[in-house]
C-alpha cells in the first residue's frame, strides 16, 4: 500500500491511555491516515458508526464497555460498516485471544511485543491484504 492509499484510510484508535493515544494517533498520522481516537468503549462504538473507519484498533481494557463488549456490538450493528479490527492489548492471555477472534477480530496484537511504527506498518500490510 502506497502513501497515497494511507491518505484515504480511516482509522479509530481506542484506549483508555491518553498517552498512547496520542503516540499512535500521530505514527498514523504521519503515514496519511485520517484518524479518530476514543477512550471509553461507548464511545468507540458510536465513533465506529459515525467515522466509519477502515480500521479499528481496540483495546480490552476500557470503561464503560470493555474491548469485547465493544467489539460484539460493532459487529452486530447494522448500522456500523464492516471495519477490519485489531485488538491491541497487553492482556496475552490464549483465551483472550481465541474469545476476540471468536467475536470476529480479524488480527491480535500484544503492545508490549510491537512498537507503534510496526503496529502501523501490520495495519497497512493488513488493509492491503484486504484491498487484493
Amino acid at each position: 500500500m502506497s502513501e497515497k492509499d494511507a491518505q484515504q484510510k480511516k482509522v479509530l484508535i481506542v484506549d483508555d491511555d491518553e498517552f498512547l493515544l496520542e503516540m499512535y494517533a500521530l505514527k498514523f498520522k504521519e503515514v496519511g491516515f485520517k484518524v479518530e481516537i476514543a477512550e471509553t468503549g461507548r464511545e468507540a462504538v458510536d465513533k465506529a458508526g459515525a467515522f466509519a473507519p477502515d480500521i479499528i484498533l481496540l483495546d480490552i481494557v476500557l470503561p464503560e464497555m470493555d474491548g469485547f463488549e465493544v467489539l460484539s456490538e460493532i459487529r452486530h450493528n447494522k448500522k456500523v460498516p464492516r471495519s477490519l479490527v485489531i485488538m491491541l492489548t497487553n492482556l496475552g492471555q490464549k483465551d483472550d485471544t481465541q474469545r476476540s477472534i471468536r467475536l470476529g477480530a480479524d488480527d491480535y496484537i500484544i503492545k508490549a511485543h510491537f512498537t507503534p511504527s510496526e503496529v502501523v506498518e501490520k495495519v497497512i500490510t493488513l488493509l492491503a491484504k484486504q484491498k487484493q
